[in-house]
């Protein structure tokens, strides 16, 4: 494990540093462990940095849980962002409800309109945006940097995380007594939409529960990515 006083105070600097030179500014919440740390961050150092989360309709509700505590803990309401009614009752009527199961483009197609869609809307109007992503989930965001540059929506984005280990983060939660969801104790070390999120078994990737069903290097839902690849255009040095 890394040397944890060091991780914490880099990431409160650099939320120090978006909240400055980047507002308005954005975090883009999945409620999961990870995004738990920067909304403690966020929410105790009362940083002007809003806080959104996705609620796709097919959330667990262990994970909509969540935003109860939050508002338990710290008084804060989340900003819901919902998918548009019309494109998602087109796309049961046209594939099934559950098309996403046939093919890695009809799951793509899901999660556009349920995730990518909306997450246009959150980001409108902002300079830069902030996420909970690691180095360390998965293959596909081994080259994550912690500043970047998001041609596809015209703004800085940042995952103050990125340095940080699955113990690392665990290790915040129990220090600082930070509410999370509840699935984390059941085998699921990164969460999604109910459907596409099983728990893992000893050994597995931490993200090997995210559309399980798919090969690893395709397993984004396109919150990251620009005509099937990852934004990772970029970086941008501190």
């Amino acid at each position: 494990m890394s040397d944890l006083s060091t991780l914490v105070t880099a990431t409160l600097q650099t939320l120090a540093r978006i909240a400055a030179d980047f507002s308005p500014a954005v975090f883009a919440s999945s409620l999961a462990a990870e995004d738990m740390v920067l909304t403690d961050m966020i929410l105790k150092a009362k940083l002007p940095i809003g806080i959104f989360s996705l609620e796709t309709g097919r959330l667990h509700q262990e994970t909509l849980a969540v935003l109860g505590k939050i508002k338990q803990r710290y008084g804060h309401d989340v900003t819901l962002y919902r998918p548009q009614p019309e494109a998602v009752a087109q796309y049961v009527e046209q594939n099934g409800l559950n098309a996403f199961y046939n093919s890695v483009e009809m799951r793509r197609e899901c999660c556009r309109i349920r995730k990518v869609e909306p997450l246009g809307r959150a980001l409108a109007g902002n300079k830069a945006w902030v996420t909970g992503q690691r180095r360390a989930q998965s293959t596909t965001r081994a080259e994550l940097h912690v500043q970047e540059e998001d041609t596809a929506h015209a703004m800085t984005k940042f995952n103050p995380l990125a340095d940080w280990s699955e113990e690392d983060v665990w290790a915040y939660i129990r220090a600082n007594d930070v509410p999370y969801n509840a699935l984390h104790d059941q085998g699921y070390p990164s969460i999604g939409c109910e459907p596409c999120t099983r728990a893992v078994q000893p050994g597995e990737d931490v993200r090997a529960g995210r559309w399980w069903w798919e090969n690893p290097d395709s397993k984004e839902c396109g919150l990251h990515m620009v005509d099937g690849k990852l934004i990772r255009i970029k970086s941008v040095a501190a």
